[in-house]
C-alpha cells in the first residue's frame, strides 16, 4: 500500500513496513506517479489541488483529512467508494484556546486597551476600580450567560473552562439533553436562549443546513449588550446582517476566527466593522495527534475494522 501524507506538517506515524510513505507538496496537485495512492492524508490543501486528483486515483480506498470539518473534501468529487474521516478531536484543544482568547478579548475590551496604548493614553475607564456587572454591558465571564451553539467535541472541551471562571454555560443541538454534565438545548429552542445570552460562541460546521443559521432574525433574538464569536465556520453566519447589527449597536460586538470567503477581501466591510475583532482563521491550524489518527485509522483500514471518524455521505 502507498500513502501520501501533506508536507505542510510534520507526520510521522507508526505503518507497517509493507506500507510506502511518500510525502507530496499540498500546493501542487498529486503528482502523476502517485496518483496510484491507495491512501490519502490532507491538510490545508490549495483550493483546486484536491479537485484536480479526486477522481483520478484508481486504487484509492481512503481519504484522511486533518481538518475537524470535511467540507472541503466532501466538494472535491471523491468517488462514492473512497472512505473519508475527518479530523474530529485533533482540534479540540487549540480552537478551544482561540475561542476563549476571542471572548475574553471581547469581554475585558482588549481593543480598546490597544488602541488606548498605541496613543500613549491611560485610560481610567478602562482600569482601576471597575463595577462587576456594569448596566448595559458584560465585562467578565463572572455570572455570564453564555451560549455554546454546536456542542461537540470542541464545545464540551471549552464549556468546563468558561464555567470555571464563572460563567453559567448552556449548549446548542439537533435535539436537547446533557452532554458532559452540561444542559443542551434544541435548536428549535434556540430563539428564546439567545435572547437570555450575554455571548453566543458559534462552533458549527458548514453543511446546507447551517449555512447562515445566525441570520438577522436570529441576531435581533439577542441583546444589546451580546457577544457573538464564531470560530466554526464562515458559512454558518450571515456577515450583512451581523455587520448590520454592528452599526446600529443591536449588539455590543463579535469576534470572527472563520468568514464566509478566506482570505477576507481587502475591500471587506468587515474590516472596517465596529467592535468586531478578526482573527485569520487561526483557531486551530495544528492537529494535535494527527500521527496516532492516522496509524489507527490506517491499521483498522488494513485490519478491515470501522475507522474513526467516519464521514457519512
Amino acid at each position: 500500500m502507498k500513502l501520501l501524507l501533506p508536507d505542510n506538517v510534520p507526520l510521522d506515524p507508526d505503518v507497517p513496513d509493507d506500507v510506502t510513505v511518500v510525502t507530496y507538496d499540498v500546493d501542487a496537485p498529486v503528482p502523476e506517479e502517485h496518483l496510484d495512492a491507495e491512501a490519502l492524508v490532507l491538510w490545508a490543501n490549495a483550493g483546486p489541488t484536491v479537485p484536480a486528483v479526486a477522481g483520478r486515483m484508481p486504487n484509492l480506498r481512503w481519504v484522511q483529512t486533518l481538518a475537524a470539518g470535511p467540507d472541503a473534501v466532501l466538494a472535491a468529487g471523491f468517488p462514492e467508494d473512497v472512505l473519508i474521516t475527518s479530523g474530529a478531536g485533533l482540534h479540540d484543544a487549540p480552537v478551544t484556546e482561540h475561542a476563549l482568547t476571542l471572548t475574553l478579548t471581547l469581554l475585558r475590551r482588549v481593543p480598546e486597551i490597544l488602541r488606548a496604548q498605541e496613543e500613549h493614553r491611560w485610560d481610567r475607564r478602562l482600569g482601576g476600580p471597575q463595577p462587576l456587572r456594569p448596566e448595559g454591558a458584560v465585562t467578565s465571564l463572572i455570572g455570564a450567560r453564555v451560549l455554546v451553539w454546536g456542542f461537540g467535541n470542541i464545545g464540551q472541551t471549552l464549556a468546563p473552562l468558561l464555567s470555571g471562571l464563572g460563567a453559567t454555560v448552556r449548549g446548542v443541538a439537533r435535539s436537547a439533553g446533557q452532554r458532559s454534565g452540561f444542559d443542551v438545548v434544541a435548536e428549535s429552542d434556540l430563539e428564546a436562549e439567545l435572547a437570555q445570552t450575554d455571548v453566543l460562541v458559534m462552533i458549527l460546521p458548514a453543511t446546507p443546513a447551517t449555512e447562515k443559521a445566525l441570520d438577522a432574525k436570529r441576531l435581533a433574538e439577542l441583546p444589546s449588550h451580546a457577544y457573538v464569536v464564531n470560530v466554526g465556520r464562515g458559512a454558518t453566519l450571515d456577515e450583512a446582517a451581523l455587520l448590520e447589527a454592528l452599526e446600529s449597536g443591536s449588539i455590543a460586538g463579535a469576534a470572527l476566527d472563520v468568514t464566509a470567503i478566506e482570505p477576507l477581501p481587502e475591500d471587506s466591510p468587515l474590516w472596517e466593522a465596529p467592535n468586531l475583532v478578526i482573527s485569520p482563521h487561526a483557531a486551530g491550524g495544528r492537529p494535535v495527534g494527527g500521527d496516532k489518527l492516522i496509524a489507527e485509522n490506517l491499521a483498522a483500514l488494513l485490519d478491515g475494522r470501522e475507522l474513526r471518524n467516519v464521514v457519512e455521505r
